[in-house]
């Protein structure tokens, strides 16, 4: 009888514990922030691709600010040009790739992590490499946490599959300043009134409010 009990209060503390991995709530010292393909030749073709470079630089800014890790790829540079440089990843070694994912070139740099628990996604293109990357990293077992704000594509339908196809397999959909509170957690933090400076104005619009609607 009591080993009965024992057995089935284990199962009750494991799903609670599955629960509580299941809010997707993140912290600096289990996340890590990766920054997809924002390059030349781009620019001039994804659909907001300023906004989209603009608030991945917010959240670059504030990983820096909580020494959270930050990676950066480019996705077939002699074609595709560098990142651009407003971004502000100039002190980021960029890891070339050419698959669709960013999971294949940063195995290393995700297997020297053992503590990491989310991955903060920024970049393009959405249906292309965010999705793969997404896939990917929850096929590892991590909570990816897709930065809606500062993702793109060259086609709003395919922005707006993307997003429901990631919902869809498990990713958290968030905006970077929803994201960032939840980083900072608290406003006694000894890093908030610099991260205030870098959120006191609003993400600048990506079209998003109208993709929803529509």
């Amino acid at each position: 009888m009591f080993q009965d009990q024992r057995t089935a209060d284990a199962k009750a503390l494991k799903e609670m514990a599955a629960a509580r991995l299941g809010l997707g709530r993140v912290h600096p010292g289990s996340a890590i922030l990766f920054l997809c393909d924002m390059q030349e030749k781009f620019r001039h073709k994804i659909a907001y691709f300023p906004q989209i470079v603009s608030v991945a630089s917010r959240m670059l800014k504030v990983a820096r600010l909580l020494e959270m890790p930050a990676v950066l790829t480019e996705q077939y540079p002699q074609g595709l040009g560098p990142t651009v440089p407003e971004l502000g990843a100039g002190d980021l070694q960029p890891f070339t790739k050419t698959c669709f994912s960013m999971v294949p070139v940063l195995q290393q740099e995700l297997d020297s992590r053992p503590q990491l628990h989310s991955v903060l996604l920024c970049g393009i293109e959405t249906q292309a490499c965010i999705l793969n990357t997404t896939l990917d990293l929850l096929n590892r077992g991590l909570e990816v946490h897709v930065v809606v704000d500062a993702c793109s594509s060259r086609s709003q339908v395919d922005r707006l599959v993307a997003l429901a196809r990631m919902r869809q397999s498990g990713a958290f959909l968030s905006t970077s300043e929803g994201l960032i509170l939840q980083l900072v957690s608290d406003a006694t933090h000894p890093q908030f009134k610099e991260i205030q400076k870098v959120i006191k104005d609003p993400a600048p619009d990506s079209g998003l409010l109208g993709l929803f609607q529509g």
